[in-house]
């Protein structure tokens, strides 16, 4: 009776074994699936890091042939984005907006 119940621990432990390694090869190609995402994630930044540079070049051309600084304008914009209200405020403004327009008046 004491070799039956080794033989089942054994045999318990060794199920348990192959649950693990097979779990491990899982995990293994989820982190080989994730690394070649974040790769190509990656790449694809980088491209767009390029095109929006690009872009920035010949926006900063254009505005420069129009007589725009872009400077200046650059520092109007952030300034007024500090002085706007935050999202909460913000909401609530709109709500007031709405309603203080007043409805249509309708034919009787």
């Amino acid at each position: 009776m004491g070799l039956g119940g080794a033989t089942r621990k054994l045999q318990k432990v060794a199920d348990m074994g192959e649950e693990l390694y097979s779990r491990m090869n899982e995990l293994r190609e989820q982190i080989v699936e994730v690394r070649e995402t974040v790769q190509n994630t990656n790449k694809r930044v980088a491209a767009l890091e390029n095109k929006v540079d690009g872009q920035t070049a010949i926006l900063e051309a254009i505005a420069e042939n129009e007589g725009i600084d872009v400077d200046e304008l650059l520092t109007e914009v952030a300034i007024e984005e500090a002085e706007a209200p935050s999202g909460a405020e913000d909401r609530d403004a709109q709500a007031d907006d709405t309603d203080s327009i007043p409805d249509a008046e309708t034919p009787e």
